[in-house]
């Protein structure tokens, strides 16, 4: 009964994240976040990422936490509303306190290049 008890609290959990528009991805990874953005310095072009691929800064690529590598993520600027996907490609650190950090190319999508951070929404694509 215990295991019971424990199982309808997870699944009271899920829907009461879900109503809150909190999905889920994967192991409590949510589908939507928003936070600070910042972007690769040039120096890290060549070097490799995480993944072992080399930093393009000319490509749509970025940094997170927690999403797996490979995850297409739309990235928009919440104080302009312009958005770009970007692929992920490399891990950040935990003790950033950017939600991302992105290419050259996708932060002057963005057009946040000269402020160097800017506000974002990441939605990760299906």
């Amino acid at each position: 009964m215990s295991t019971m008890i424990r199982t309808g609290r997870l699944t009271a959990a899920v829907a009461a994240a879900s109503l809150a528009g909190l999905l889920l991805v994967g192991p409590a990874l949510a589908q939507t976040q928003e936070g600070t953005a910042s972007f690769y310095s040039d120096k890290f072009e060549g070097k490799k990422t995480a993944s072992g691929q080399a930093y393009d800064k000319s490509a749509l690529t970025a940094s997170h936490k927690k999403l797996p590598y490979g995850t297409k993520v739309q990235v928009t600027n919440l104080a302009n509303g312009k958005s770009v996907v970007v692929t992920v490609n490399d891990r950040m650190a935990q003790s950033n306190k950017s939600v991302i950090e992105l290419s050259r190319k996708a932060a002057e999508e963005l057009d946040f290049t000269k402020s160097g951070k800017t506000k974002v929404k990441l939605e990760v694509q299906k």
